[in-house]
């Protein structure tokens, strides 16, 4: 029988709610999304894009022990244990807070302009050898994933790893307040969500809110080859935190001196002073190797053993949208889907051209980039989106399909023998890339969210049949 995660006593107290009815069952998890709710769920009627009370019957008919509401919800005829709050989610946060208080778990809070989910997955599964360990679903890193994480936490943690992002300054300020962390990881400092800000150092501030919800005597981990170390490093001295670099840089603590990479991952020696830490990273990428450094120093700051957790590493895998690799049949052959259609900004686009220049001509001799704009870039947006040129060369790419305004940019700077096709919308492309590929292709995709390169990715998958599925 599963441990109630909260008792009903206990869950009212911390949200300081007023109780319509008594839960027929025991409290488990969390839930604001009924399609994916688990018997046992208290679901949390959020109002955002769409009002959640709108789902409250249709949780407690898919199982839910009870429903966090709002005061004014009418009762359905359905309906189990409510409780009514004046607004579902501060009380939300009320429950991580407590949550948060009656955890004995290290914590760690990972944020940064590229690398973030990457770097938590990393960290859930290394720390996962050292003891029970909680970590944020998916990308819940904003102002409703955050306290959710925490709701979900058990008391039985000993480490939780959570995920804390932002697209405009203060945002993770009150996020990492609720988390108090015992270590901060960020992973990079990049020219993304330039929209929002005036420039890369307003970022870089941005990210150093991170060092604001930092334990007493916590830890900073810090990427030292990045160009607002510095600031990194006073913002977070300012608030007493040991300070933790890592990169390949000579002088950072945690150093990356030997990375053997390939189209199956990365094997890697890192060196702390005068010990060597050897491991696998079962994803391609020198992105994941950089990012091992910093779990390496994550895991030391939180007392755990490395040598025993680096050996999970060989267990990562990209998850879907964000670097998964599947096998589809073709006509005459096979064709490597890479699929990183779930966000893009200039680093990442680079990491992922990058990573797919790994793969050998031997098994995939045609390079096919199918790259969407990157949104929220401001005013530089031209110039990013020009300069993936260089990282297009460098990756030895044969093939590019464009489409947006923005990567129109880069296209027309291609020699005609790279230009597959330029369309405005994703939906147009897709029938043009389908037409194109062939057996022997790797084809990567990538482009921001809002740029729908997932329905591209998608029509890969209808048109050709995965491998052995």
């Amino acid at each position: 029988m599963t441990e109630p995660l909260w008792q009903w006593d206990e869950l009212v107290a911390a949200a300081q709610g007023r109780v319509d009815g008594i839960p027929s069952a025991a409290i488990t998890g969390f839930s604001i999304d009924t399609r994916t709710l688990a018997p046992g769920d208290v679901f949390v009627a959020l109002r955002a894009a769409r009002d959640g009370h709108a789902f409250v019957s249709g949780a407690f008919a898919a199982g839910a022990a009870a429903a966090l509401v709002s005061d004014d919800y009418p009762r359905g005829k359905s309906d189990g244990a409510l409780l009514r709050v004046p607004d579902p989610l501060a009380a939300l946060e009320a429950i991580g807070r407590a949550a948060r208080t009656r955890s004995n778990a290290r914590i760690v809070a990972v944020t940064g302009s590229v690398g973030k989910t990457g770097t938590k997955e990393m960290l859930r599964l290394s720390l996962s050898d050292a003891g029970p360990t909680h970590a944020s679903e998916k990308s819940y890193n904003n102002h409703w994933g955050v306290p959710l994480t925490l709701a979900r936490m058990p008391g039985s943690a000993a480490y939780g790893v959570f995920e804390i992002g932002m697209n405009h300054a203060g945002e993770i300020t009150p996020l990492t307040r609720l988390v108090r962390p015992h270590a901060t990881v960020i992973t990079a400092v990049e020219p993304v969500h330039l929209e929002y800000f005036p420039s890369a150092e307003a970022i870089a501030e941005a990210k150093a809110e991170i060092f604001a919800g930092l334990v007493p005597g916590g830890t900073a981990v810090l990427p030292r080859d990045n160009p607002h170390f510095a600031l990194l490093k006073e913002r977070a001295e300012a608030v007493g935190a040991s300070i933790v670099s890592f990169g390949y840089a000579e002088d950072a603590d945690v150093r990356g001196i030997q990375a053997n990479m390939d189209a199956r991952g990365s094997s890697v020696i890192a060196g702390v002073g005068s010990q060597r830490f050897p491991y696998r990273i079962g994803a391609p990428g020198e992105h994941y190797v950089k990012n091992s450094l910093a779990v390496l120093a994550a895991l030391m700051a939180l007392g755990a053993d490395p040598m025993r957790c680096l050996s999970a590493l060989v267990k990562v895998a990209a998850p879907a949208g964000r670097g998964a690799r599947t096998t589809l049949e073709a006509r005459d052959g096979r064709i490597l889907l890479i699929d990183e259609s779930y966000n893009a900004n200039p680093a990442s686009v680079r990491a992922a051209l990058a990573a797919m220049g790994t793969v050998p001509r031997a098994d995939f001799p045609r390079r096919v980039a199918v790259l969407g704009d990157m949104l929220e870039l401001g005013d530089a947006s031209a110039d990013l989106h020009r300069g993936v040129k260089e990282a297009v060369d460098a990756a030895g790419i044969d093939l590019v399909f464009a489409c947006g305004p923005m990567m129109k940019l880069l296209y027309d700077q291609l020699k005609p023998a790279l230009q597959g096709a330029w369309t405005l919308n994703s939906a147009e492309l897709a029938p043009r890339l389908l037409d194109a590929v062939e057996a022997g292709d790797v084809v990567m995709i990538k482009g921001s969210l809002a740029s729908r390169m997932g329905p591209v990715a998608e029509a890969m998958r209808a048109r050709f049949r995965v491998a052995g599925g």
